[in-house]
């Protein structure tokens, strides 16, 4: 075949009324189908990929952010007008508890180290009366779950808001980091010293002095036993 056939089998091919029709326009495809005109290729544009996604199913906890975000109620959809939310107001039905959520939150008291015990009682034995297991023995699985997990998740805000210790242990445990709490409540210096301070009294055979330093290091190690206890609760 002459060049000159060639060039006229090419030159037909690139005429608008024998390109191949694209169904989508993408930047690039131009030079492919001039190559595919000049080599018999049949190229033609490529499939949209259909994207779907597939929510997981609800569980025993959901999570929820600091910035109030939207949830729905997992039986009827309906938007939940509180975060937490400890039922749905249309209907009706209990719901996952919030895991994150804030104990002060959860038992409607104010943020402060100093609150109103009083209130806080009362707001807890309500909580307790309308979810407590009992009230879902004859309810679905999962809310049978729910109710135990809600239940469960009141008692242990209950318990650590109730007294000042575990109170303020919270409350700083969600303003610092964890290194820096352990460091500034682990009497882990005081423990140094004291070792250092019974090395030196066995060494000089002072038995009394050792005693004694030794009763002080066991009341600093249980200190920091259960300051650690405390804060792993919260973590």
């Amino acid at each position: 075949v002459s060049n000159q056939c060639l060039s006229g089998i090419v030159c037909r091919h690139l005429l608008p009324s024998h390109r191949p029709k694209a169904t989508h326009t993408i930047r690039g495809w131009g030079s492919a189908f001039r190559t595919a005109a000049t080599r018999n290729v049949n190229l033609t544009a490529p499939k949209r990929r259909e994207l779907s996604y597939h929510p997981n199913e609800v569980f025993l906890f959901r999570t929820c952010s600091t910035s109030q975000a939207k949830l729905n109620c997992w039986n009827c959809k309906h938007l939940l007008d509180n975060v937490p939310a400890f039922f749905c107001n249309s209907c009706k039905v209990i719901q996952p508890p919030e895991e994150g959520a804030s104990y002060f939150k959860i038992l409607d008291c104010d943020y402060t180290f100093s609150l109103d015990t009083q209130k806080l009682q009362k707001r807890y034995l309500e909580l307790q009366r309308s979810l407590h297991p009992d009230n879902y023995s004859q309810r679905s699985v999962r809310e049978r779950e729910f109710s135990e997990s809600q239940s469960a998740l009141v008692n242990r805000a209950y318990r650590t808001l109730l007294k000042p210790l575990s109170r303020g242990l919270y409350m700083v445990s969600k303003t610092l980091s964890v290194k820096l709490l352990l460091s500034s409540f682990s009497p882990a210096g005081k423990l140094t010293d004291l070792t250092e301070q019974i090395d030196a009294a066995l060494h000089r055979g002072e038995l009394h002095a050792a005693k004694a330093l030794l009763v002080q290091m066991k009341y600093y190690t249980n200190i920091e036993e259960k300051v650690k206890e405390k804060l792993s609760e919260f973590m």
